[in-house]
């Protein structure tokens, strides 16, 4: 699996229009939600500076995220000229491949009797 993390500024008078995009009926949920090999997409807000988010889309694998923006061509370009007029920057932060071995999950409560 890969997760691809993008880090956006947003406009102040454009927040709500942007989580609305990333929302489950948006417009990213609605242009890869069939797409094969995604597994869904975390946004999260910045508790500093609340006009600064954080996307994560998870992935399969990088080739099935690559033939997704290939396929959507000119649906991926059309949805990143408006985010791009939304904020006042984006950055690919990178892509991550999830290391299952390094991934620290709580125990469940055993009970002492």
């Amino acid at each position: 699996m890969i997760e691809i993390v993008m880090e956006f500024v947003v406009k102040e008078e454009c927040q709500g229009k942007f989580k609305l995009a990333y929302g489950p009926a948006g417009a990213w949920s609605s242009l890869f939600g069939c797409c094969t090999g995604y597994r869904g997409t975390t946004v999260l807000r910045d508790t500093q500076n609340p006009r600064r988010y954080l996307t994560i889309d998870l992935w399969n694998s990088q080739s099935q995220w690559e033939h997704a923006l290939a396929e959507h061509k000119i649906e991926y370009a059309d949805i990143d000229t408006t985010f791009t007029e939304w904020t006042e920057s984006k950055t690919e932060v990178g892509i991550f491949s999830v290391l299952a071995e390094a991934t620290v999950r709580p125990r469940g409560k055993t009970r002492r009797r």
